[in-house]
């Protein structure tokens, strides 16, 4: 599965008030590992940038005034994106600007070239419901390092994005098998247990209240829904 992590940077909060993309950052993922075939814009506005936006990215007008415009990039983006599920923190607020530009270039919608969109805002918001949800309080609960975060950019807000994505769907790393693994056959062998003493371990109280958090938790990211508490033990 071909999966992009995707973020911007632009000069304010609307498109529909003209504001437009100032950097535009992805990195692929291809079963959940990264590749390095990511993708890396800085995009010349045609405008200035509000001094709140300005404060968050810190792209210039000078800095930018030699980038390409979004037109120049726009076939190059889209056939990088084409077929694959792209995951956007918040994904309304970069939508809406990634199909405005789209439209001004005269290209296709956005979501008519994509597999999939993702917001990771929302699924974050599902797991932890009444927490911090945004992309540096996702870090701090999720254990990524983002200390090189002084100011906001698009490439490594999307790096960030695919260390916290994983994090957030960590349950579905044991539904993967390793490529290797599937053009190999079983052979299954028998084995007499009873010529071996077998020693049975205990779990400590510390791994036992470490398990049921974790079942705590993905009992939360279900929604209650996890099939071991419905169930009734038999003896």
């Amino acid at each position: 599965m071909r999966q992009i992590m995707l973020d911007t940077e632009t000069t304010g909060l609307s498109p529909q008030n003209g504001d437009r993309i100032v950097e535009l950052g992805c990195v692929e993922l291809l079963n959940r590992k990264l590749t390095g075939n990511n993708k890396h814009y800085y995009l010349n506005p045609e405008r200035e940038s509000d001094e709140g936006a300005l404060r968050v990215h810190g792209l210039t007008s000078d800095f930018l005034r030699d980038k390409p415009k979004f037109a120049e990039i726009a076939d190059d983006f889209l056939d990088y994106i084409a077929g694959a599920e792209v995951i956007i923190h918040n994904a309304p607020f970069d939508l809406g600007f990634l199909e405005a530009e789209l439209a001004k270039a005269k290209r296709n919608r956005f979501t008519s070239v994509v597999a999939k969109v993702v917001d990771s805002l929302a699924m974050a918001k599902h797991q932890y419901p009444g927490k911090r949800n945004s992309l540096d309080a996702l870090c701090d609960r999720l254990g990524v390092d983002n200390s090189g975060r002084k100011l906001h950019g698009a490439l490594l807000d999307a790096e960030l994005l695919a260390d916290v994505y994983i994090g957030l769907t960590r349950g579905q790393d044991a539904l993967l098998m390793d490529a290797a693994s599937e053009q190999q056959t079983a052979t299954a062998q028998t084995i007499d247990f009873s010529q071996f003493e077998l020693i049975t371990l205990q779990a400590s109280e510390s791994e036992i209240a470490e398990h049921e958090a974790m079942l705590l938790q993905l009992d939360k990211a279900s929604s209650g829904k996890t099939i071991w508490r419905t169930l009734q033990p038999t003896l």
